[in-house]
């Protein structure tokens, strides 16, 4: 399937969400002030609680984006395709209590599971991770989560599972993307198995010591920092150990532009521009040059090793 045409896709994005990148920009350089009720940032404790976290080796040592930034400028389809749509449509967005996520497949433990009993005996870590949008911008972001690699170990997968997919929250009533065809809904991503269980690969409860916003993906999405962010998923409500590579939703609906991998690699373009430089948000200028596996490649470029990465985008 091949039902958007990168002309529409294109042009939507730079029709939506020009105002917001300007303002978001001139936001943080004090040039001005900011008149659009779109762009109001959630605030930071709207959950009522901190989270106790304790720094990670893994981290950055840039300096992150502010709150506002990481809490404006979002791409969340479920609520919205422009950049600020998520701001204003996903605090609305009553999270089902419990939270609850189904495992499934080439597993031993079986079974539904709920976030706060995956959550006990876990050290939540402040990981300042780089972000990389295939759109051409980034953002350092200072997330608050978990090794996915501990989770898996508790499903005690079999050595039929070479993948992993996860499958997003489908709630139309409250997630008004969805009502539109852009993708198939509900939103699917996969990893490989030695993908998943790297030490960099994180499910994220949090942001800046915070509870996650809704607009970030709450209450549970995945981050692989090396990896271009629709790799992200949001809202996670299952996860599923597989034999075969799973068709993640981009793939399925855009696959010209978006293959399984999903590796930042500045030598593979998207059809519509180039991947080999980025704007920095607040910045819309593309002057930063894009790194190999995002800066990771001391880390993860191991995991590719004899794979043509140029095919396998």
């Amino acid at each position: 399937m091949d039902k958007i045409r990168s002309s529409e896709i294109t042009e939507k994005r730079v029709y939506v969400n020009r105002r917001a990148f300007i303002a978001a920009a001139l936001a943080a350089s004090g040039c001005g002030l900011v008149d659009d009720p779109r762009l109001i940032a959630q605030e930071p404790a709207v959950h009522g609680r901190k989270l106790m976290t304790v720094k990670s080796a893994l981290s950055t040592t840039e300096p992150p984006n502010p709150w506002e930034h990481l809490t404006t400028f979002n791409n969340y389809y479920e609520f919205g395709t422009g950049k600020d749509e998520p701001a204003r449509n996903a605090p609305r967005f009553k999270a089902r209590q419990p939270w609850t996520i189904a495992i499934e497949g080439e597993c031993a433990k079986k079974g539904t599971i709920n976030l706060e009993d995956v959550l006990k005996g876990q050290t939540l870590e402040d990981r300042i991770y780089r972000h990389r949008c295939v759109e051409g911008w980034s953002m350092i972001i200072p997330w608050v989560g978990f090794p996915l690699g501990n989770l898996i170990k508790r499903c005690e997968p079999t050595a039929k599972a070479a993948f992993v997919e996860f499958t997003s929250l489908h709630d139309v009533g409250q997630m008004p993307g969805q009502r539109g065809d852009v993708l198939e809904w509900p939103y699917v991503e996969g990893l490989r198995m030695d993908e998943a269980m790297h030490p960099l690969t994180i499910l994220v409860v949090g942001l800046f010591g915070e509870v996650l916003p809704n607009q970030n993906g709450a209450p549970l999405r995945l981050v692989v920092p090396w990896k271009y962010g629709f790799k992200g998923i949001k809202a996670i409500v299952k996860i599923r150990f597989v034999e075969k590579r799973p068709v993640s939703s981009w793939m399925l609906n855009y696959p010209h532009a978006y293959g399984f991998y999903a590796n930042v690699n500045p030598q593979v373009d998207h059809p519509n521009w180039s991947q080999a430089v980025e704007a920095r948000l607040p910045s819309f200028f593309r002057n930063t040059k894009t790194q190999m596996f995002n800066g990771y490649g001391d880390q993860v470029a191991g995991l590719y090793k004899g794979l043509d990465l140029l095919k396998n985008y």
